[in-house]
């Protein structure tokens, strides 16, 4: 392939000052300069501590076939160069071409929010492929293409990582890809090169605001609002206050999906479920779908999550049936995942790991007016200090019982932690203990598990490791679990 031929949907200058030739063969598509070789077309990415573009000069004496670059410099003559509006956008365009488009072999389907969208990918996974789709996934947790998978760094890859991904899952013969789009991901056209055949909004609250993320929560909007200029059809949380000011602007047809009695899809006659070591919510959808769900998962956000995901199946033609069987059994790895220690109290694990999301996961649990609500974390080191302040407070005010361990302290104390976290909820008339060991923490609350006590492991989620002081050692909160059952069978 030649330079013209992979830069032919590219839009993009010809500095006079360089080599115009624009056919010569292209051996590879780089944008780290580290991965330079001859022949390739390297693409000046500007990032918060490199910019490719003082690598421009190394690029030339390493012959690379041409440079992408977005800034006016002094280029060598005997170098071709491709100037563009934005680096990032282009490689999203290049990588796409790069990989021979594999996303229109694809039926793609994209989720932005705040919350919700690692366990609707995986319930929009789950039904597709009960009903015999071959579906390969993008997310926070990992990345899943046939049989494989791939631990994730981002929750949205860099854009070549993407088409790679799309471009694996085509060989490996899946027919649609389910994947998170972050804000971040949308603001730096990881995603661009391609038109989702589906756009989901789940809904957006203050988050991602700072340094190195966005300046403000305008901008965390409309970063959102970019999938829905880049996709045939958008699906709406109509419930949410922020739904029409994320598709401001939008070119794609809209439905809307909530609890509204405006919405295209309804969730009606919701029943909160508390079975044996085990929660869920029963509801009925109306609208341009009818059809009676049951999740074993709890609350409020299982009903959006469930009901999105029954959303984007209709536009497959899946039977209702399937969307039933397949949302009964649909599980996410550390996303209100129930692990079954007993049949009089029930014991989960999730990923809270800041005030916002345990907030919106204890208050959900209050509504099953549990015999005590019993909340296990602690907090990374390393990290802003308010956040183990305001964990502690929310717990404290919300949890009969909390018990601090550890997370991941890295380089920090683990008792300095668990001090500061006990600051936040002396705020508050909560009663706590404090075990720094998390296996001895979890060991204490099925020990001292009550009639309808609800437990939560939060915090470590899907991971199954602690970072201590730079390095990672295994611990997985199930292996913990089975260990414990198994020592106290033996005692």
């Amino acid at each position: 392939m030649t330079i013209e031929q992979l830069a032919n949907q590219l839009k993009y200058e010809l500095p006079t000052t360089t080599s115009q030739n624009l056919q010569k063969e292209v051996t590879a598509l780089v944008y780290d300069s580290r991965s330079i070789t001859p022949g390739c077309i390297f693409v000046c990415i500007r990032g918060a501590a490199f910019d490719g573009h003082t690598c421009i000069r190394e690029a030339a004496e390493k012959q690379a076939a041409a440079v992408v670059a977005e800034q006016d410099l002094d280029y060598p003559a005997d170098l071709t160069v491709l100037k563009v509006e934005n680096t990032r956008h282009a490689l999203a365009v290049l990588s796409a071409a790069w990989f021979g488009h594999p996303a229109k072999q694809l039926r793609t389907i994209g989720i932005t929010g705040t919350k919700g969208k690692t366990t609707t990918t995986y319930m929009i996974r789950s039904i597709l492929e009960s009903a015999g789709h071959k579906v390969g996934l993008i997310g926070t947790i990992e990345v899943i293409i046939d049989q494989e998978h791939i631990p994730a760094a981002n929750t949205t890859p860099e854009s070549y990582l993407v088409q790679q991904y799309f471009r694996q899952m085509v060989d490996a013969g899946c027919d649609t890809c389910v994947m998170e789009v972050s804000s971040q991901g949308l603001m730096m056209h990881r995603v661009g090169g391609f038109l989702f055949d589906i756009g989901i909004f789940t809904n957006i609250e203050p988050d991602h605001i700072g340094p190195n993320e966005h300046a403000s929560f305008e901008e965390y909007l409309a970063c959102k609002g970019m999938l829905f200029r880049q996709c045939r059809t958008g699906l709406i949380n109509i419930d949410d206050a922020h739904a029409q000011a994320v598709i401001q602007g939008h070119t794609c047809s809209i439905e809307t999906f909530g609890f509204s009695e405006k919405a295209d899809y309804r969730a009606k006659d919701v029943q909160l479920l508390h079975k044996p070591g085990q929660l869920g919510v029963a509801y009925q959808i109306e609208g341009l779908l009818s059809l009676a769900v049951e999740v074993d998962v709890p609350g409020t956000f299982s009903v959006y999550n469930s009901l999105t995901a029954a959303a984007v199946c209709r536009h497959f033609d899946i039977a209702p049936h399937q969307m039933q069987e397949a949302l009964k059994q649909a599980k996410v790895k550390g996303r209100i995942e129930m692990v079954k220690v007993s049949d009089t109290f029930t014991l989960m694990i999730d990923y809270a790991h800041n005030a916002m999301s345990l907030e919106s996961l204890l208050t959900t649990l209050r509504e099953y007016e549990p015999g005590r609500l019993v909340c296990l974390f602690g907090c990374g080191g390393n990290r802003s200090r308010l956040r183990r302040f305001e964990m502690g407070e929310v717990s404290g005010r919300l949890a009969d019982l909390t018990v601090i361990t550890s997370d991941n302290p890295r380089d920090e104390d683990p008792q300095a932690i668990i001090d500061d976290i006990k600051q936040g909820i002396a705020k508050t008339k909560g009663q706590y203990v404090e075990i720094a060991d998390r296996k001895e923490a979890i060991r204490y609350v099925i020990q001292n598990g009550r009639p309808r006590d609800v437990i939560v492991l939060a915090g470590k989620g899907h991971e199954d490791y602690q970072e201590i002081k730079g390095k990672k050692y295994p611990m997985d909160e199930r292996i913990l679990i089975a260990d414990i059952l198994a020592e106290q069978a033996d005692a």
